[in-house]
C-alpha cells in the first residue's frame, strides 16, 4: 500500500491565545465559618469558632488571600475545610476581618514596619514591678504610646507591692495623674478592681520578663497554667511565656498574655502618638509654633506661663521618645 498524498488540510493549526487577559475568578467562600485566634504555633493557628470564640477548638492553616497575611492572636479569621476540631484535623483561614485596634512593634526605632502582636484587643494592661526588677519607666511610657497608638486603653498594674519601700511606691504618684487607672497589687490582695477593668474585654498583659505578669494571669484564671520563673541574680527577669495566647476568662472576655520585653520599638508609630501618650502635656503643645519638634528651643513645653511646674522625668521621657522617633 502507497502512502496517502499529504495536503494542506492534514496540516494541524493550534488555536491562538487571543487577545482577552487572563483572569483569576476567586471563591467566594460563602461556606466560611468566622472564628477567634487564640493562639500561634509553627505554622498553626488554634481557633475557637464564631466572632466571639464561644465555639469549639480549631486547628487551621493560612489558605486563600491569606498565605503571606500575619494573622495573630484576637484576629477574627473565616475558615473552611474540615472544622470538626477531630485530631488531624485543618481548616484553612481564608479572610481576616477588619481589625478595630492593633498592638504592634518594631525590632527598634530605626524600623518602621510593624511586626503586629495582639489584634482587636480593648484594654493593655501594662504590668511593671515597684521592685526585683527595678522598674523601668521609659518602657512604661513606650506600652503608653503603643497603646494610644493601636487604639487601646491602658491600664498600669504595679507588682510586688508588698516587697517594696517608699521609694519604690513614687512610681504610683508619677503614673496616676495622666488619668489612666494605676492599680497595686500584692499575693495577699483582691484582683476584684482589676477584673472590673477587664471582664467581658479583651485585654492583653505586657510587661518586661520576671514582673509577675504570668503569675496575675494564674490567679485571674486559674486554669491557665502560664509558667512562672523568678528573678536572675543581675536583677532581671526569665522568659516564661514564649508565645502569645489568649485565655478565656471566667467573668468573660480575654486575657492575651504576651511574651515578656526588655524593649519596645516605637519606629511605627507618629510623633503624634508619642505626645498623645502624655496627656499632662498635650494641651501645651496646642500654643507650640508651626513646625515645632518639641524638642528645639522655642518649644511651649518650656515657657512658665504654658506649662506650670511640669516633671521634670515626665518631660524628659516624652523627649526622649520624640528624638527617637526622628
Amino acid at each position: 500500500m502507497t502512502p496517502r498524498a499529504l495536503d494542506e488540510d492534514d496540516v494541524r493549526i493550534r488555536p491562538g491565545r487571543g487577545t482577552r487577559p487572563r483572569t483569576r475568578k476567586r471563591p467566594a467562600y460563602a461556606d466560611a465559618v468566622p472564628a477567634f485566634v487564640i493562639a500561634v504555633d509553627r505554622g498553626r493557628w488554634t481557633c475557637r469558632l464564631g466572632a466571639d470564640g464561644s465555639g469549639a477548638e480549631v486547628m487551621a492553616t493560612r489558605g486563600g488571600d491569606l498565605r503571606r497575611t500575619p494573622v495573630v492572636v484576637g484576629d477574627v479569621v473565616d475558615l473552611v475545610g474540615d472544622l470538626t476540631g477531630a485530631t488531624d484535623a485543618i481548616a484553612r483561614m481564608v479572610r481576616l476581618a477588619p481589625r478595630r485596634s492593633l498592638l504592634a512593634r518594631t525590632p527598634d526605632d530605626t524600623e518602621t514596619h510593624e511586626k503586629p502582636v495582639v489584634a482587636n484587643a480593648d484594654v493593655l494592661v501594662v504590668v511593671a514591678a515597684l521592685t526585683e526588677p527595678p522598674p523601668q519607666p521609659r518602657l512604661i511610657d513606650r506600652c503608653l504610646v503603643a497603646a494610644y497608638a493601636g487604639g487601646l486603653e491602658p491600664v498600669l498594674v504595679l507588682t510586688k507591692d508588698d516587697l517594696a519601700d517608699a521609694d519604690d511606691r513614687d512610681l504610683r504618684a508619677m503614673y496616676e495623674p495622666l488619668g489612666i487607672p494605676v492599680l497595686t497589687q500584692a499575693p495577699d490582695r483582691p484582683l476584684d478592681p482589676l477584673i472590673d477593668l477587664i471582664a467581658g474585654r479583651i485585654a492583653v498583659f505586657f510587661g518586661s520578663s520576671g514582673v509577675g505578669k504570668s503569675t496575675l494571669v494564674n490567679r485571674l484564671v486559674t486554669t491557665a497554667d502560664q509558667a512562672t520563673g523568678g528573678v536572675s541574680g543581675v536583677g532581671k527577669g526569665r522568659h516564661t511565656t514564649s508565645a502569645a495566647v489568649a485565655i478565656e476568662l471566667p467573668a468573660g472576655g480575654w486575657i492575651a498574655d504576651t511574651p515578656g520585653v526588655r524593649s519596645l520599638g516605637l519606629g511605627g508609630v507618629t510623633t503624634a502618638a508619642v505626645i498623645a501618650a502624655f496627656p499632662d502635656l498635650v494641651e501645651a503643645t496646642e500654643h507650640c509654633p508651626p513646625g515645632c519638634d518639641h524638642v528645639s528651643p522655642g518649644c511651649a513645653l518650656d515657657n512658665p506661663e504654658v506649662v506650670e511646674d511640669p516633671d521634670p522625668a515626665r518631660l524628659a521621657s516624652l523627649r526622649r521618645l520624640l528624638t527617637l522617633r526622628g
